[in-house]
């Protein structure tokens, strides 16, 4: 029989004694043994601390980007071994791609964010603010990698996506991650681990496993380390209230399971599509890994008038699901995790049925294709049925995870509102209606009680992602119940492995340290024009003054005739009683126009590929015919790209910081433009 390993310490090492056996969820025959006993907890996380802590946070964002990146595109390489893996977890094939290709699609999906943070190994966040009226002191955020280890405590029902989706932000965010899976599915993770060390593509340190027991681990925590928990209430509390983490107050980020619930709006009937849209997604939810999913739907509130139209429409579709060994192909829903887990989940639907009935399926043997039903984790799909959902506290309390759901009405949406409420927080929501204003109504007043919410209706039917569907740019996670953090969401999931710090200074101070120029610092000036110089001969402050241009009648004339933006404050006859303005005024666009005259380097080519784009253009004092504009041009940030094709030019993005200012010397228009900009070199 299998020994899983641990992998820590640079190396892959057994745990001391038996350890725990492991079951194939299919025919319960054990395949493996699982022990952490004998690992040095301490030794691990300060490892991790001391040689992948440093080896990332000297890497810049780009370059832990395009890590990832190659990590994902490694991983799927070796999809067909590890689906074979999952299928002894129970999983069908559809399962095993959420889990598998899922946790895949996170690492791509964070590894494109590269391009939002800079090529730094820190992020300057926001926008700067003058301090000073001379404009001589000045404050920028900056975000800098935590010193520590991200520690991941996942639960057994995704062993793949479970860990990528965390490691994925760590990784980018410049800190290493020591992962702890539920220890029944664990051997899936361990297979995928095998192979990322393998890869050779992460530093070393950078990823530890441990496949067992996280032992007194979290007595050797910091403040530099960050926990984060998936799995049930109870068990987050626990690991929450230990009284070291308390002590050097580490930062816990808690995703627990919780009573998500879905919706039929009143205005839904049986002949809309989206009367059809509520049933498939509720089957596929309870069905989908066999319902052991945090996301999935445990409560679902209907009106009451529809009640048993409901309930006949949804029986019909749980009908359609053919259960038994996830390798046959005719099979939709495979076994849950294990024996115990079947156990659980039948003891939790006990306490549900106090005051429920069964309107579908059955807690007795049920008829599997391909597998024994009693030897193999199968359950029935189950639709409860309770009619007074104010009445009873368990529906709103209890949740069996696995493929049950309680079927509940409401009259009026204000009840439905309340209803969504009683599950006392929940990761996600789904209102399914094609009436915008119970869309809002219900998003509005639920809000604050889900961490997300879906409305679904026909006209994102064919892209909409699901229910369960945590995605890589929006945050999972949920108030209450649900644990009260967040995960993923984009960069916002990034900022939770770093340290927020305050910095303040004069110009010159923070263009140096953040690497980017800030407005009042002081130009490099040179003969030599901007433009004309390849990627990596560009240096941050580079700066170019222009020559002024006068603005007259006529230019502004000219451009409202060639633009056709005649807006009266351009015209030469406009009666300027009761405006902003004392007479005709340019054009925004024509003095951004005009500047650009200006600075572009005209007629000869040069290493400036093409305009990019234009940010935060601002307009901030009129321009009158008779003014004259001249132009500070300074490079604010390099970003280079990677080539997608071996046929691609060498190039990299140019942010150049624009200053259009008058005879007075005061700005009149400021903004950010974009450049590509060819590279000498590869």
């Amino acid at each position: 029989m299998k020994t899983l390993h641990n992998y820590v310490l640079g190396q892959w090492v057994p745990g001391d004694g038996d350890g725990q056996l492991l079951y194939n969820a299919v025919t319960n025959e054990p395949i493996a043994t699982a022990s952490t006993k004998g690992i040095p907890f301490a030794d691990v996380l300060q490892y991790g601390r001391t040689i992948g802590n440093p080896a990332l946070r000297n890497m810049t964002f780009h370059e832990r980007g395009l890590m990832l990146k190659a990590l994902a595109l490694y991983l799927r390489e070796h999809l067909d071994e590890l689906y074979d893996i999952s299928y002894q977890t129970g999983a069908t094939r559809a399962d095993s791609w959420v889990d598998i290709e899922g946790g895949i699609g996170n690492l791509f999906a964070n590894a494109s964010l590269r391009r939002k943070l800079g090529n730094e190994s820190f992020y300057a966040e926001g926008e700067t603010h003058l301090l000073g009226k001379n404009g001589t002191f000045i404050g920028q955020h900056l975000l800098v990698p935590k010193e520590g280890v991200a520690i991941h405590i996942n639960a057994f029902n995704f062993p793949v996506w479970g860990m990528l989706e965390k490691i994925a932000v760590n990784l980018l965010a410049g800190m290493p991650a020591v992962v702890k899976p539920a220890t029944v599915t664990s051997f899936l993770t361990e297979a995928v681990v095998q192979k990322i060390i393998a890869s050779g593509i992460l530093p070393a340190g950078a990823l530890q496993l441990l496949c067992g027991s996280a032992g007194d681990m979290l007595n050797h925590t910091t403040f530099q380390d960050v926990v984060t928990f998936t799995g049930s209430a109870s068990t987050g509390l626990m690991l929450k209230s230990n009284p070291h983490m308390l002590q050097e107050t580490v930062p816990f980020t808690m995703e627990a399971d919780s009573l998500n619930c879905m919706v039929l709006g009143e205005d839904v009937t049986p002949e809309m599509p989206e009367w059809d849209l509520f049933v498939k997604e509720v089957r596929k939810e309870m069905t989908l890994k066999a319902g052991q999913r945090c996301t999935g739907v445990r409560r679902i509130f209907v009106p009451a008038n529809k009640l048993e139209a409901v309930q006949q429409s949804l029986a019909k579709a749980l009908a359609q699901t053919v259960i038994g060994n996830p390798l046959n192909d005719k099979v939709r829903m495979g076994s849950l995790a294990g024996q115990s887990q079947r156990q659980e989940v039948k003891a939790q639907v006990q306490k549900l049925m106090q005051h429920a009935s069964i309107a579908y399926g059955t807690l007795d043997d049920i008829d599997v294709v391909d597998a024994n039903g009693t030897v193999g984790a199968f359950m029935s799909p189950l639709l409860l049925l309770n009619t007074q959902p104010f009445d009873a506290s368990e529906v709103h309390d209890v949740e069996a995870f696995g493929p049950v759901s309680t079927l509940m009405p409401y009259n009026g949406l204000d009840e439905a509102i309340a209803l969504s409420k009683m599950g006392k927080g929940s990761l996600v929501s789904t209102i399914v209606t094609a009436s915008p204003s119970i869309a809002r109504k219900y998003v509005i007043g639920a809000g604050t009680h889900h961490g997300r919410i879906l409305v679904l209706n026909a006209e994102c039917a064919k892209e909409n992602t699901g229910h369960g569907s945590p995605l890589p740019l929006l945050v999972h996670g949920g108030p209450g119940r649900a644990g009260g953090g967040e995960e993923m969401g984009g960069l916002r999931g990034v900022k939770h492995y770093m340290q927020r710090l305050a910095v303040q200074g004069s110009p010159n101070m923070l263009t140096a340290v953040t690497g980017q120029y800030q407005p009042g610092a002081d130009g490099q000036h040179s003969a030599q024009h901007p433009f004309t110089k390849y990627f990596e001969e560009l240096s941050v402050g580079d700066q170019l003054i222009t020559e002024p241009r006068l603005i007259t009648a006529e230019d502004i004339t000219a451009f409202a005739d060639l633009s056709g933006d005649h807006f009266y404050a351009h015209l030469t006859d406009t009666d300027f009683t009761d405006t902003v303005f004392t007479g005709q005024v340019a054009h925004g666009y024509f003095i951004m126009s005009a500047a650009a005259g200006l600075f572009v380097e005209s007629y000869q080519k040069n290493p400036v590929l093409l305009n990019y784009g234009i940010d935060e253009l601002r307009f901030t004092k009129p321009v009158y015919p008779g003014a004259s504009i001249h132009v500070r041009f300074t490079c604010k940030e390099k970003l280079p790209q990677e080539k997608r094709e071996a046929t691609d030019i060498p190039r990299g993005i140019v942010k150049w910081y624009v200053e259009i200012l008058d005879e007075l010397n005061e700005i009149v228009g400021v903004a950010t433009i974009l450049t590509m900009v060819r590279k000498r070199e590869e």
